[in-house]
């Protein structure tokens, strides 16, 4: 196994990870937004207010992208143990 072959797998690793976790980083991210303007307008600044919206919008993103994020991981899984042969002979 080369060093290159080794930074490319770790590079496609990084590349899932980032894009596995996009989906509930931005929901998140937008809920925030949204609550922070709110609590900017309205001067309320109570901690439950911003936590239990992103709770419930992280819930039901992890809900509708939870099948795409874990078929993703294991397309890559099995393409990675599919190749476990040749990293070792090459």
């Amino acid at each position: 196994m080369t060093p290159e072959t080794v930074m490319t797998l770790g590079q496609r690793a990084l590349e899932l990870t980032a894009l596995v976790s996009a989906p509930l980083l931005i929901s998140a991210l937008a809920v925030g937004l949204i609550i922070g303007m709110f609590q900017a307008a309205t001067q309320i600044q109570e901690m439950t207010l911003s936590f239990i919206p992103k709770l419930i919008v992280m819930g039901v993103a992890l809900a509708v992208s939870g099948p795409w994020i874990l078929q993703t991981l294991v397309a890559f899984t099995r393409r990675l143990f599919l190749s476990v042969p040749s990293l070792i002979a090459g």
